[in-house]
Formats: C-alpha cells, sequence, structure tokens
C-alpha cells in the first residue's frame, strides 16, 4: 500500500485476489476484523490488515484450516503483545517446525506432480 489511506472490502480483495465473500467470512469467523467501519457500516482494513490478510492467504497452500489460522494468529498476535513470553515464543518455534514439514511435503507433491506431467508429455 503507498499511502496510509483505508480501503474498503472491494479494494482489498482486489489487492489480495480473495473474494469479498471470502473476507467477509473471515469477518464472521475472527480471523481477519476490518481496522474500522464507515458511518454507513461498510469495512475498512488499513495496510497491516493486508498484511495479515497476506499471512493467512499463505497458510492456505499448506493446508492449514480456519481454525488453526486463528490459533496460528493469536500466537504471532501474543508475541507482538509479549515478545518474552517463553510460552508464546516455544508454541511458534513448534508452528514454524511444521510449517517447513508441510512446506517439504508440498515440495514432494510437486515434483510427483512434474514428473506425471514429464510422462504425459513424452508420449
Amino acid at each position: 500500500m503507498t499511502d496510509d489511506r483505508p480501503m474498503q472490502i472491494g479494494e482489498l480483495a482486489e489487492r489480495t485476489g480473495l473474494s469479498i465473500r471470502t473476507l467477509r467470512h473471515y469477518d464472521e469467523i475472527g480471523l481477519l476484523r476490518p481496522s474500522a467501519r464507515t458511518d454507513g457500516g461498510f469495512r475498512l482494513y488499513t495496510a497491516d490488515d493486508e498484511s495479515r490478510l497476506l499471512l493467512i492467504r499463505r497458510m492456505k497452500p499448506l493446508g492449514y484450516s480456519l481454525e488453526q489460522m486463528g490459533e496460528l494468529l493469536a500466537v504471532v498476535d501474543g508475541l507482538e503483545a509479549r515478545p518474552d513470553d517463553a510460552d508464546l515464543r516455544a508454541r511458534f518455534a513448534d508452528i514454524r517446525d511444521e510449517a517447513l514439514q508441510r512446506r517439504e511435503d508440498l515440495r514432494r507433491k510437486v515434483a510427483a506432480a512434474d514428473e506425471f506431467v514429464a510422462q504425459l508429455e513424452a508420449r
């Protein structure tokens, strides 16, 4: 985002490649709440909200459920508020290790898909 101007939901959806419906759902379940609302009730999002949404979007290919995403975000939020909390730091390390494992599993699946496509192209 090039300025500090709040965005309405349509602009945020366009910038992140997610649907308005998805953003509304994330608001309903508490995964991503808008930072403010207009007098008319329209959702307003900030650059920080956009960053949080991009973090959520990056969890999706690794197979995290919405519940797991919420738990991870709670740990991230907790560490921002209490960076010296040993329990939160340990939980964050566990989450990071799990994300690395999920990434490796995904890499193996992509390699297998590449081999399959190569076999098809060789025919």
